[in-house]
């Protein structure tokens, strides 16, 4: 994940100018973080060379975790990109019902000008699809995991004041035990003519 001090470094990034020191972009919470993997997850599926650009001014826009939402870009990288777009493009050709074809994909100008031009219906609907659905599995899971980590919290907090309840009431009955002992008069067995031995 790129760091604060890698992003703010980044010359590209200036145009946003004082919105860039927004504390939320930087603090992690169930809200920023579901937001980021949504904006992140969403724009590694879009065939577009500025996804980090675009990644950093939607983060700016939801007021979501900048770094999440930027290094889950790179999801979609110079390994994983023709892979990731060609099943975007079955899934759209699958959609609209038509044969998908066999094709290299680039994340360049060159490729989206020219290649793009035979499939670009289903491509880019695969991509919008692909996008939103893994996007949307993003969100929701990070909703799902903060939620059950705090129920979890919740659970370990009420189990340990529990314990020291019942703990604290085991010694508070030791104690009265050992007062009710201790004030306990001596009695003479019946018939003997010895008397309690003086306190």
């Amino acid at each position: 994940m790129p760091t604060p001090k890698r992003l703010k470094g980044i010359k590209s990034l200036n145009v946003l100018g004082d919105w860039l020191y927004q504390p939320n972009l930087w603090h992690i919470n169930r809200g920023s973080a579901s937001r980021a993997f949504f904006v992140g997850l969403f724009l590694a599926f879009m065939p577009i060379p500025i996804q980090m650009f675009l990644a950093a001014g939607l983060a700016v826009w939801v007021r979501c975790n900048l770094p999440i939402a930027v290094g889950l870009c790179w999801i979609s990288n110079p390994l994983t990109m023709p892979p990731l777009f060609y099943f975007a493009y079955r899934v759209g050709a699958a959609v609209m019902g038509t044969r998908p074809q066999s094709m290299q994909f680039q994340l360049s100008w060159e490729w989206l000008s020219t290649s793009l031009v035979a499939v670009w219906q289903p491509f880019l609907l695969g991509c919008l699809l692909c996008g939103f659905f893994f996007g949307s599995l993003g969100f929701f899971t990070i909703q799902l995991l903060w939620r059950w980590q705090a129920v979890q919290r919740w659970e370990a907090r009420r189990l340990r004041r529990r314990l020291a309840i019942e703990k604290a009431t085991r010694d508070v009955e030791r104690r009265q035990a050992a007062i009710a002992q201790h004030d306990e008069p001596d009695t003479v067995p019946p018939g003997s003519t010895e008397s309690p031995p003086p306190r």
